[in-house]
């Protein structure tokens, strides 16, 4: 749960709030930060991450767990903010999450596969051991 903006700073969370809201390191947040993903306001040495950069990070992450690339994610950010009613970063949100699914669910038939041959050579080499101890006894 994100934790709620204090009075003194309505707008605003520093780094610590920010990781401990999004489970994320400081230096996650500082790496978003060098590929020009996250914009947090510098005030000396502090970070003060605004809403628009909680939004961000909450899309950056969601896309990591999905599989998309940092460059990926960068682009869809980008179209946000070239066209506020989201139109074209939908769509090619949309496009980008059909190409996705259909790379994971071929991972997960490759898998599937060598889960079921992994468990039929496990069966095998359980039917060779009981012959050789029943051979032994």
């Amino acid at each position: 749960m994100i934790p709620k903006p204090t009075p003194a700073r309505p707008d605003t969370m520093t780094i610590r709030e920010m990781c401990d809201a999004f489970d994320v390191t400081p230096r996650t947040l500082r790496f978003y930060e060098q590929k020009e993903l996250l914009f947090p306001i510098r005030q000396g040495t502090k970070r003060l991450f605004t809403r628009r950069d909680r939004a961000r990070l909450k899309l950056i992450l969601r896309g990591k767990r999905f599989g998309f690339s940092l460059e990926d994610i960068r682009q869809l950010l980008d179209l946000y903010d070239r066209d506020g009613t989201q139109e074209a970063q939908l769509s090619r949100t949309y496009d980008l999450a059909r190409e996705r699914l259909q790379v994971l669910e071929q991972e997960r038939d490759t898998l599937n596969e060598a889960i079921a041959d992994l468990r039929a050579q496990m069966s095998w080499g359980e039917e060779v051991l009981a012959g050789l101890r029943k051979a032994a006894e």
